[in-house]
């Protein structure tokens, strides 16, 4: 594969092209995560404001009593999306659902351990813990090539 880096005179926007017979899945998911550069979701709080969220921060995106909150390093806010419009808008990237509940980024796990009843545990880097539910394990142990 050949990379060519060509330096913009100010105030050129930068571009990518990709010439390719095929994408691999591994061009895919450079397309996506460069993608998701410029994405970014609404937050609403509960005093009523409002705040920008890029989703590379958020840990992972959760459904309680039909509300979606995203849940940061030390922070936990709402959305207005539901979990499935969240798990289309991110397909491809670092984001797999992991529960009928919860959607994980898997660039925020520390580590997975086995848990009972064939479920697996997610540590995060926030010392936080979530479990993958049994019948997501298989898309998971994909997801990470195993």
């Amino acid at each position: 594969m050949k990379i060519t880096v060509e330096n913009l005179p100010p105030g050129e926007e930068a571009e990518i092209i990709i010439r390719a017979n095929t994408l691999s899945k591994r061009m895919m998911e450079l397309i996506y995560a460069l993608q998701m550069e410029s994405e970014t979701l609404m937050l609403y709080h509960e005093d009523g404001s409002m705040s920008v969220l890029h989703p590379d921060s958020v840990y992972y995106f959760e459904s309680v009593d039909n509300k979606v909150f995203a849940y940061e390093k030390a922070e936990v806010s709402e959305l207005k999306q539901k979990l499935y419009e969240l798990e289309q808008r991110f397909a491809g990237t670092d984001f797999i659902r992991i529960s009928k509940s919860m959607i994980l980024n898997l660039a925020k796990v520390e580590r997975f351990a086995p848990s009972f009843s064939g479920r697996f545990e997610a540590i995060l880097q926030n010392g936080e813990k979530v479990m993958i539910s049994r019948q997501y394990v298989p898309a998971l142990k994909k997801r990470l090539g195993l």
